[in-house]
Formats: structure tokens, sequence, C-alpha cells
């Protein structure tokens, strides 16, 4: 157990999906969070997988996250819709932030789909993705409580808000970037203070203001790029969060009443190809952009040139076939979830 224990993809999704609903999500939540989750451990980004089980019990438990919210479209204009999030799980408002986004794309040229009061929208890439698939360029951000420093405070006051961009490739994979703010998503530190990992000292400061490679101490998470990563968290708050009247950093960072509960605010926009050009030709230039690029010299160290998302798509590929290797920590996690609802393991 000390190695974890390896699962296919469909395994692990109906356990997490039968425990979310046992914890009182609708069957169709419930498999839509699982997806999600699932989609991440399949790309190698285990942050945002499984792991994430336990937290979203102690938030259901909470009563931050509702399971069984009402969520709806509460405006719909012609190019954008407002989203009612109702405190329900994330990967639900974010799915139909990415469908809505599209849709108004299809007949506009363009669409925004705004997410108000959800809960932890998961891997984001998921979304864009998905709307790429539609035929759009999608791009996306969520807003969360402060976690990371602004450059230049000493206190956390911003973000690790993630963003994602996602172009879409015909009958291929789309090219999908998806980013934390932070040097790297929190959940990354997570991961490693649960699997007894070091960080690298570039990630994060301890309670004293200095660099540290023990993810256990990592007080102050870092903005990629200084003040560039932390310039972008602060504008993903002002378009998802002050934009709808919901706003997050301003209400902990002055300790408004429940400031701190467990909630995020999130958008989604989509631009159709079609509107503007032929997707055909569009296609064909991301191809020989992407070929060109791929057939440059490579520097000292790099045996291949890889797009954003790459290096994911293929671990997706490998592990739907050998499966998802779940640490024994998360594994213990889960299991005593599972074991508290009454669902068996695979």
């Amino acid at each position: 157990m000390s190695e974890g224990i390896t699962l296919p993809a469909d395994q692990l999704t109906a356990l997490a999906a039968g425990i979310f609903e046992k914890a009182g999500m609708s069957p169709n939540h419930a498999r839509t969070v699982a997806e999600v989750l699932v989609w991440a451990d399949l790309r190698g980004a285990a942050s945002h997988g499984v792991q994430r089980i336990g937290r979203y019990l102690e938030i259901i438990d909470a009563g931050e996250m509702n399971v069984r919210p009402d969520i709806r479209i509460e405006k719909d204009l012609p190019g954008a819709v407002l989203i009612e999030g109702d405190r329900g799980p994330g990967q639900v408002t974010m799915t139909l932030a990415a469908k809505e986004a599209a849709r108004k794309a299809k007949t506009g040229g363009i669409g925004l789909a705004v997410v108000r009061h959800t809960t932890h929208t998961g891997a984001l890439g998921y979304y864009t993705r998905l709307a790429a698939l539609d035929g759009v360029i999608a791009l996306a951000g969520s807003a969360s409580w402060p976690n990371m420093a602004y450059h230049g405070t000493a206190e956390v006051g911003i973000a690790t808000n993630p963003f994602s961009i996602a172009a879409p490739r015909g009958n291929a994979e789309p090219i999908v970037l998806d980013m934390a703010t932070g040097v790297v998503a929190l959940g990354k530190i997570v991961h490693a203070a649960r699997t007894g990992k070091s960080i690298p000292d570039t990630w994060a400061l301890d309670e004293n203001g200095k660099p540290t490679t023990d993810p256990k101490r990592a007080a102050l998470p870092l903005a990629l790029g200084g003040p560039k990563g932390a310039g972008l968290s602060l504008m993903i708050e002002f378009i998802a969060s002050l934009l709808v009247g919901n706003p997050i950093l301003v209400d902990t960072l002055e300790g408004k009443p429940n400031a701190k509960a467990h909630r995020q605010n999130a958008f989604l926009i989509a631009i159709n190809v079609a509107s503007f050009g032929v997707p055909a030709d569009f296609i064909a230039s991301l191809e020989r952009t992407v070929a060109d690029l791929k057939a440059l010299p490579r520097q000292d160290g790099f045996d291949e040139i890889l797009m954003p998302g790459e290096r994911g798509a293929r671990e997706l590929d490998a592990r739907k076939r050998t499966g998802i290797t779940i640490p024994a920590a998360t594994w213990k996690e889960v299991s005593a979830v599972a074991a508290r609802f009454g669902v068996p393991l695979p």
C-alpha cells in the first residue's frame, strides 16, 4: 500500500460519483464532479484530482457547498449569461458555463458566461477544452479567497486564481493552456505535503518570510512572474467577482462576516471561429504554427518542443490504458470517506 493503488478511470469515476451521491448530490451532479476530478488525474494533475474528495466533503459538512443547488441562468443577455451557482459544485456550474458561452458565440460571434456563488471549480482546462470541442476559442478564469502574496506584500492578499485558454483543432485534441497565477497551483503544495515530498524553494515562503522546501511550512505561496502573475490574479477577481457584485478578496481582507467561507466566482468567454473566417483555414494555420515551432532548433536539455497541454494529453492517453495510480495517503483518505457512506471500494 506504500506505493498506492492503480485503478482504471471508469472504476475511479464510479467510486467518486458514488461517494458524492451518498453525500447528497443528484446522480447527474455527482457524475459530473467525479468526471472532472478523474480527468485531472488522467492528465497527471493530481492536485485537482480525487485527492479533493476529502476537502469537498469538509465543505459539504460545513454547509459551504450546497449538494442540492438551484443552479439557474439569472440573466440571459444577447451575448452573455449570468449563472447563479447557489453554492453548488463548481464542476456543474462551469460545465453549464462552457455550453452557454459556446451557444452565445454561435449566434453572436462571441459569448460570455459569468458564474456567481459557486465552489471549487476544479481543473479549468476541462471546461475550455469542452467549449473548444464545439469549435470555439475559449478563455476562462476563476476567483477565490486570498491564499497568495500580492507582489511586495508580506501577507496573503490575492488568490492563485487559475486561467485557461483552449483552441479548437478540428478532429484533433484542442490545444489547452491551463495555469495558476501562482508559481504553482496551491493544490500542488497540498499534494506534496500529503505525499511527503519536498517542493522547490521558489514556490512559497515560510511563516518567517523565508524560502522553504517543506510544503507543510509553505505559508505564503508566490505569484508567477512576480507582479505579472499577481496582476493577472487581481484582474480575474475584477472580472469574475466584482462584475457580478460578489467580491471575495475585499470582503476577506476587511474581515467581513463569513468571508472565509469557501466560495468562488468564475467566467468563460467563447469566440466562434466560424464567425470570423473559415474554420478549416484557422486550423490549417494553427497546425503550420505548431509544426514550425516544433521544427525550431532546441536548447540544450530539450528533447522536444511541446505545445500547451500536450504532455497532459499524452499522459491521459497512457493512463487510459494503464490506469491511474493513487498515492497511498490519498487512497487512505478516499477509502475512509467511502466507508463513511457505505460505498464499496473497487
